[in-house]
Formats: C-alpha cells, structure tokens, sequence
C-alpha cells in the first residue's frame, strides 16, 4: 500500500512553521490515541502513520530530503517506525511530556497511557545509553559509489557475567520498600473542584519498583563494561559533509538494562588532489597544449573510474567545458548520476629555447592569430555562459 504524503496526513502546507507542524500533530495524536478508541482497530494505525509523519517533518534535515526526494529519501535515514504506542511517547518527551504525570495522554485517558510506561520502567530498572558520536572521513570516490567501512570505537557494553541486570544472581533485586513495587508515588490533594492525584517516579528506585541487593561482581552492580567494539556501517553514494548516519541501538549500553544509546556517524570529505565536487558533479582542470587547442586531438582524462579519452575540437577557447555524462557521483538514494566536467586551460610555457623563440616570433606574424575586436566581445559572452553554469 503506498504511503499517502506526510504533510497530507498532518493536514498541513508544505511550507508549515514547526510550531504549526507541532499543533497539527499534537491535536491527531490526541483523536487517534488507542485509549481514545478501543473499538476502532485503526485508530492505533492511524496513530502510528502521525506520529512518523512529524517524526520526519519536525526534523529540518530529514524535512529537506523529503521534500526533494519524498519517502524514497527516508529508506536510508535514521527513521525505523515506531513498533508500539510506548516508543511514541519515548521519541516525543517535548510535546506529550517526559515523566509520569506530565503527559498530555495521562490528561486525557487517565492511567492507560502511564501503565504501559511504567510497565516497561520495571522491566528496565536502570537508566538509557548516551549517544556516540564519530566523525568519518571518506574519500571523493566512496562518496561517489557508496562504502562499507568498519568503525572501531570505545563504549559501554552489556555485561555477559549478568546480562546487562547488575545483578549476581536472580534474586539480587528485592522489591523498593518505599513505593511496595510500583515504581510511583501518588499524592491526593483535594479542592473545591474535586480531587486531584500526581503520580511521580519513586526516588528511592528511580521509577523501576526494584532496589538492587546483590550487585554483579564483574560490572559492581552497573550491568556494563567499557570495551572496544567494531561496528560496521554503510554509506549511501551521494553524501556530502556534515551529513550524518544514526546506527540505533549502537551507543552506549544502558546501566542495568536500560536501552543502548545511538551512534551518530558524521560524514568529513577527504579532499581530492585533481578533482573539485560541485555538488553531485566533478570538476576536472585539463592542461592542453596551444597546438591541442588550435588543431584539435584526442587527450586521455582521468575520472573517478579510470581514465577515458576524450576528443578536443579545433579552436578550442581556454575556460571551455566539456561534459562527461554520468561519470560523476550517484545521487542520494539513487535517481541518476552527476557529471565530469573537464574545464579546458590552454598551457603556457614558463621557459623556451632559442629555436622555439623563432618559431613563435614567426608564428606571431601571421593574421589569425592575434584576436580581433569580434573576438573580445565573443570571449565575453562566452565566460558569462560559464559563469552561469557554474551557478
């Protein structure tokens, strides 16, 4: 089934602000909530289908490439779907609020929403991962074809003597006395408009309904250890500096079964010696001899895959390009190619010989080869062309 366009599904123009992408999407969430809809199966779809749409849009860089290369330029981004309503309310803590009692959700449909939370705080007692970040450099012609490159790095890991739990056996955590298990603490006030409950996490268990008792002896109780991984990533054709891939899941480990962190890979581009990349094409200067330009030949050019020959026309200007049709880099996430521009330079020698000086003054006597006034307006039109190119 093909997927109907984000800002179609929040019930916004293209060019919305994020406040209003923020609203459209607070206010749908609210309408299709599960809780909202027990005898409706697809309000949980509907649901689902909102919360990615803002998941892309509320994202300048994601929202970017949306928008130029619609949902095909989201199979490579760090966006994998959410699998139930609990990872909604996990990726967006700033709108529906970021601890129990503060949700919007909490408002509206009471506990449902807070249970499923709690439910998974107790089954996860300890805290998230940090997020990772590398740099990575790669070379014009990996940006061109894409790579597999591996990564080693320092991290968290989970502990294999306890699995991550922190603790030495399975009895090493006994229930939190303070909240008998619940991992909350209710307060009841009462006003003259009825009576009101604030749920908060417990502070003596940080929310996990469990104390540990027993700590592992290898990890002293935090579920992890510091070690050294290689984590594998792949990069698409087509990147471009400062763009960045998100491996989930591949940050730190989380103390005492938390969930593991993000690894944030950004993209550094290495600096070609012959080439310039001007977006997705690739500019080449070619030195060719005064000869070359006035008689014309055939010259070799070297290219991201190997040299090719090339032919040069008589009379070619210097500053002239020649293009190479889809020799230049992919484009992201496919669609096509760039070119390889081979911009023309007439070579002058620094030093020649006395021969060659007779040559050259009995070759400046001659008529066509002093340029005319014709000539001068011509050479402007022409480098005005390039200019505009280039633009």
């Amino acid at each position: 089934m093909q997927k109907r366009d984000y800002y179609e599904v929040l019930g916004v123009s293209r060019n919305a602000s994020q406040e209003e992408i923020k609203k459209a999407y607070r206010k749908l969430a609210v309408k299709y909530h599960p809780d909202k809809n027990p005898d409706d199966p697809g309000a949980e779809k509907k649901f689902k289908e909102c919360a990615e749409a803002y998941e892309v849009l509320r994202d300048p860089d994601k929202r970017q490439r949306y928008d130029r290369f619609g949902h095909e330029g989201m199979k490579s981004s760090d966006f994998g779907g959410f699998r139930d309503v609990d990872d909604i309310f996990s990726a967006f803590g700033d709108i529906f609020g970021g601890g129990f009692g503060g949700s919007i959700f909490e408002e509206v449909f009471g506990g449902g929403a807070r249970s499923g939370r709690s439910g998974r705080s107790q089954r996860h007692p300890g805290s998230q991962g940090s997020d990772l970040k590398i740099r990575l450099k790669l070379s014009l012609k990996e940006i061109a074809h894409g790579a597999k490159k591996k990564l080693k790095l320092k991290k968290y890991v989970t502990c294999a003597s306890c699995t991550g739990s922190g603790a030495s056996n399975d009895d090493g955590y006994r229930r939190c006395e303070y909240c008998n298990g619940s991992g909350e603490i209710r307060q009841v006030s009462r006003s003259v408009f009825g009576q009101f409950v604030n749920i908060t996490p417990c502070a003596n268990c940080g929310g996990s309904g469990k104390i540990l008792s027993s700590p592992c002896k290898t990890c002293d109780g935090e579920g992890r250890q510091q070690k050294e991984e290689t984590v594998e990533v792949t990069v698409p054709a087509g990147v471009s500096e400062g763009q960045y891939i998100s491996l989930r899941g591949q940050g730190n480990a989380g103390r005492r079964g938390g969930p593991a962190g993000d690894l944030i890979v950004v993209i550094e581009e290495e600096e070609h010696e012959k080439f310039i990349r001007r977006g997705d094409d690739i500019i080449f200067d070619l030195l060719v001899s005064y000869p070359t330009a006035v008689m014309g030949g055939d010259v070799e050019v070297p290219t991201l895959n190997g040299r090719v020959r090339m032919k040069i026309d008589p009379g070619t200007q210097s500053g002239r390009i020649l293009r190479l049709r889809g020799k230049g880099i992919q484009h992201l996430n496919g669609g096509g190619t760039g070119d390889h521009l081979v911009r023309i330079n007439v070579w002058v020698p620094k030093k020649v010989n006395s021969q060659e000086k007779e040559l050259i003054k009995e070759l400046d006597k001659q008529q066509n080869i002093h340029p005319k006034e014709k000539d001068q307006t011509e050479n402007r039109s022409f480098f005005d062309k390039i200019k505009d190119a280039f633009n």
